[in-house]
């Protein structure tokens, strides 16, 4: 058996395991979010599994934080470029999803261009 520490599928599942931040990370290819869109979009996360999940994904580079100087403060999310990467693992994982799990039919792949 390999090594963990080792094990590509393992690290990058590590970056993205639990109910939430695949979802997140879905939602922020979209582009920026604020929090309370982030929440609204995702439900039945509460405010406090939300801000962990967040505070984990901008720990481990996936996304950013910005906040702005203002009355009242705004924050907004982002993809990181390391984020970025992520965007086909996250498509194929919605296509895959779609159709063997909620039984979709598969939409053709767009073409860049």
């Amino acid at each position: 058996m390999e090594d963990p520490k080792e094990c590509g599928v393992e690290a990058a599942l590590g970056l993205i395991d639990g109910k939430w931040k695949g979802v997140i990370l879905f939602h922020l290819m979209s582009g920026r979010m604020r929090f309370n869109a982030l929440a609204r979009k995702l439900g039945a996360v509460t405010q406090r599994m939300l801000t962990k999940q967040l505070r984990e994904l901008e720990a481990d580079g996936l996304i950013v934080r910005t906040v702005y100087a203002e009355v009242p403060p705004r924050v907004e999310y982002s993809l990181s470029t390391k984020g970025k990467s992520l965007e086909p693992v996250i498509c194929a994982l919605k296509a895959w999803g779609d159709a063997n799990v909620l039984g979709l039919p598969v939409q053709p792949e767009r073409k860049a261009g």
